[in-house]
């Protein structure tokens, strides 16, 4: 565990410090943007566009296309006969060229001057007499626009055929299988790829063939990353490889969910395996988690899990946590956990809740709030007909309320402080277990102090009792020092081990009494702790300080 935090924790905490510092949350691919209320937009592009096309003198091309579309299909199969039959360009070439290239289309047509004759022969006149850039349809039919290929067009050359060693690679990638509206990112991202001489290219993809992959997962992979085809092998990308194998998940599972919309850091990917390993998780747990939610690993190449692992980090969730929140993820995207995580955060902030009960909350229930999409403060004080003040009572008496304060969920005003009339009559029937008197000073000061539902503070009560302590011993604590049960389960866990530690190299050293009752060491307050007996060691407060890292790092 202290290897993980030393390698990644403040790599982490690092992103989620900003995120939290400017209050936005974006990826190197973007694929999702949180910033205000955080959230999630996905940014895609559908279509394209075509511009109104100009004639000399026969009017707007525009609405000539609107009235029907035999007339663009006309200039279109003029324009795929010149690429075909005139320019020698294979036919799958030359009805791309002309079909899928809306700008280039109509920039050419604003050239011609169709008159009264027909659009087609009017185009087909034109070409004959006014070669065309091939270059420029070619790299717009591939997927790429003008304003992204202007830089890639050659200075001393305007046709196709001229260049046999672009066409040559080319033609590899078609016919291995991805398809030619994919290649301009490849050209774009591996331009090198292009000037590959006979062979190479084919080599290097059935290089990735030899490692176990089918030819169309090997199409999948290169689409949406064309780097890994720049020099040899990508080590992180095998790695990623090893270790879904290790995990007995089969490489169709890696088929199934990439797409080649995305782009993927396989080093970050590497790294999201060695986090959710180094957190604990077996080979046969990863694989569940993984086979259940993809999408940890593939959106956005992991970084959303490392983030919503810094941001647990930061909240106060300990490592064993975090490993509980992995196990037990939702039937949601992380996108939406993480986004529901962060705008839950934000709810509390908004209704005013202190720092501390924040960071309670989070820490003690991130799986209930990354399941909630929680409606907005305003329209919920407006439907429960109450304050804030109320409101954040109720989240902080039971957190699982909110689950009932969900977008599409009717929320009715509330008539009765029930639940809080509730709550404070399960911890007055746990008080009234331990002996405490109904109305009195003591059950009063208790039931302020007390936090959380009376089965917790009995699970508390029973943890003392576990560890030695005599029933009357705990009682007697209590009211003593009745915020002693107000600390979630783990932390009195980890206050008491502290102590017991503390106390016995102080007792080895002969700075205590040998025979210290439990009861005394445990029921003092931190401060008088530290006074008494911390203090009474000269090296005790360097100890302390070394237990406590220690101890809160398990």
């Amino acid at each position: 565990m202290r290897r993980l935090q030393k390698r990644l924790i403040p790599h982490v905490l690092k992103g989620v410090l900003l995120l939290c510092a400017e209050n936005n949350f974006t990826s190197s691919n973007s694929c999702f943007h949180i910033n205000g209320s955080y959230h999630i937009l996905q940014h895609l592009r559908f279509g394209t566009t075509e511009s109104a096309v100009n004639f000399k003198n026969g009017g707007n091309l525009g609405e000539l296309a609107k009235k029907s579309s035999l007339v663009r299909k006309e200039a279109q199969a003029a324009l795929s006969d010149y690429f075909h039959s005139t320019r020698s360009l294979q036919i799958m070439d030359a009805e791309n060229m002309s079909k899928n290239t809306p700008e280039f289309f109509d920039r050419l047509l604003k050239r011609v001057d169709v008159g009264d004759a027909k659009v087609g022969r009017s185009l087909a006149r034109f070409l004959r007499y006014h070669p065309v850039n091939e270059f420029e349809p070619f790299f717009e039919s591939i997927g790429l626009k003008p304003s992204e290929y202007s830089s890639f067009l050659p200075q001393n050359l305007i046709f196709l055929n001229d260049d046999q060693l672009l066409l040559e690679n080319y033609y590899v990638l078609c016919n291995y299988g991805i398809a030619r509206n994919r290649i301009g990112k490849i050209y774009k991202e591996a331009k090198q790829v292009f000037r590959y001489e006979h062979g190479v290219l084919l080599s290097k993809l059935l290089s990735f063939q030899n490692l176990g992959l089918k030819q169309s997962l090997v199409a999948k992979i290169v689409a949406s990353s064309p780097i890994l085809l720049r020099g040899n092998v990508d080590q992180e990308f095998v790695e990623v490889l090893e270790n879904l194998k290790n995990a007995g998940i089969e490489y169709d599972w890696l088929e199934e969910h990439i797409s080649v919309e995305d782009s993927y850091d396989w080093k970050c990917m590497l790294e999201v395996m060695c986090l959710l390993r180094d957190l604990g998780l077996s080979e046969e747990q990863l694989r569940q988690l993984l086979t259940l939610h993809p999408d940890l690993l593939l959106e956005c190449s992991g970084r959303i899990t490392f983030c919503l692992f810094g941001f647990l980090l930061k909240f106060g969730c300990t490592l064993s946590n975090v490993q509980t929140v992995f196990l037990q993820f939702p039937q949601i995207s992380v996108v939406k956990f993480t986004n529901n995580l962060l705008h839950c955060y934000d709810f509390l902030v908004e209704i005013n809740m202190d720092v501390q009960d924040i960071g309670r909350i989070v820490s003690s229930y991130p799986t209930v709030l990354g399941s909630c999409e929680l409606k907005k403060v305003k329209s919920l004080l407006s439907g429960l007909n109450c304050g804030k003040t109320r409101l954040r009572q109720m989240v902080k008496d039971d957190p699982f309320v909110l689950q009932k304060w969900v977008l599409g969920l009717k929320v009715n005003p509330l008539q009765e402080q029930k639940r809080v009339l509730k709550v404070r009559m399960m911890k007055t029937e746990f008080l009234l277990s331990l002996g405490f008197v109904e109305k009195s000073m003591e059950m009063e000061k208790a039931l302020k102090k007390f936090r959380g539902k009376g089965v917790e503070l009995q699970e508390r009560f029973d943890c003392l009792v576990n560890i030695g302590l005599s029933r009357e011993e705990v009682i007697q604590m209590i009211k003593v020092t009745p915020k002693f049960l107000t600390s979630r389960l783990t932390l009195l866990k980890a206050r008491v081990k502290l102590r017991l530690l503390m106390y016995k190299w102080l007792k080895g050293e002969g700075a205590v009494h040998p025979k210290l009752a439990l009861s005394t060491l445990l029921s003092s307050s931190d401060e008088k702790f530290v006074r008494i007996y911390v203090n009474s060691h000269p090296r005790g407060h360097e100890y302390w300080r070394r237990l406590k890292k220690e101890v809160y790092s398990d």
